[in-house]
């Protein structure tokens, strides 16, 4: 009863706001955070990716250790150095990003890199599509959420889309709909359903993007949109979530820190009742998802990614 998450860790270099403009390093990379947020909420949460054998990466690998976050799977290179990404603020919080990958160590990792005991020891996978965007970590990508399932694994996807570090679009929906169609568990920001919408299904409506979603045997399709409801759509049952009103200074964790704590959610009722359960219970998954939105709103009131992620205390 644990996750692991698969992909990119990095340096988010954070914007204090000032002029002349100055940085401060921060851990970070989306499945990282989501670990780093699981594992803030007592759950058994691992790692698996690789960094570069440099001073971020070994940052990094120290900052996972101590939020107890398992690094038996990170791996490191002398063949890239670890990523970098300059985040700016506006003032509500939101960000902007100048991303310093490729080349990066987390995208050379190979599918003979996994420790096949991994897909034994969890019972949760998660990735996101950062892992999708070369050609050679979406084949490694795909690869673990396969193995994953036949290894009676269940598998999470928060799209959490970086279009610049795209050199195609046409690649990024293909991969996109393939790792959907691999995931039980998907999560959407609103505009990244309005663009899954636009570049596949250009001629019809957002509902048939949905149900393309939910077709593809999806068990839980999550769309956020910022302060705005969440909707949420099971095999059978959709309905909507309020978010907690808070005072935003940053949002760089915040969509990590809601499906850390809705991962979480999941693993922990897995002492009463199993996942494929859980998922088709539409008052256990409001339950879940009303949780995770309060992880999501204690997050963006501070700043940094591992910093902001609350523990279960901090929520309740």
């Amino acid at each position: 009863m644990s996750l692991v998450c698969f992909g990119e860790a990095l340096i988010d270099f954070l914007s204090d706001g000032k002029e002349p403009e100055s940085f401060t390093k921060y851990a970070g990379g989306a499945p990282a955070n989501v670990a780093v947020a699981a594992a803030r909420q007592g759950v058994d949460a691992s790692f698996c990716g690789m960094v570069g054998d440099d001073m971020f990466g070994h940052f990094i690998k120290s900052a996972l250790a101590q939020y107890n976050v398992n690094c038996d799977y990170v791996k490191m290179t002398d063949k890239a150095k670890t990523a970098l990404a300059f985040v700016s603020l506006d003032d509500t919080g939101e960000r902007s990003f100048s991303f310093y990958r490729p080349p990066a160590a987390d995208l050379l990792f190979k599918a003979e890199d996994f420790a096949e005991a991994m897909f034994d020891a969890h019972s949760l996978l998660h990735v996101c599509s950062n892992s999708l965007t070369e050609n050679s970590i979406y084949k490694t990508t795909t690869y673990a959420l396969t193995q994953a399932r036949e290894h009676g694994m269940h598998t999470s996807f928060d799209m959490n889309l970086r279009e610049n570090l795209w050199t195609s679009l046409n690649h990024c929906i293909k991969r996109i709909w393939h790792v959907i169609s691999l995931s039980d568990i998907v999560k959407l920001s609103h505009e990244e359903l309005l663009f899954l919408n636009q570049q596949s299904h250009s001629a019809h409506s957002l509902s048939h993007t949905i149900e393309a979603i939910i077709a593809a045997n999806v068990k839980l399709l999550i769309v956020t949109d910022g302060k705005n409801p969440i909707h949420f759509y099971g095999q059978s049952y959709h309905n909507t979530i309020n978010v907690p009103d808070v005072n935003a200074v940053d949002t760089t964790a915040a969509g990590d820190a809601f499906v850390g704590g809705l991962l979480a959610a999941i693993i922990r009722a897995q002492n009463e009742q199993s996942i494929d359960a859980f998922l088709t219970s539409q008052s256990a998954v409001s339950s879940a998802i009303s949780y995770a939105s309060r992880c999501g709103a204690y997050a963006v009131t501070r700043y940094g990614a591992f910093d902001s992620l609350p523990s279960f205390e901090d929520v309740e």
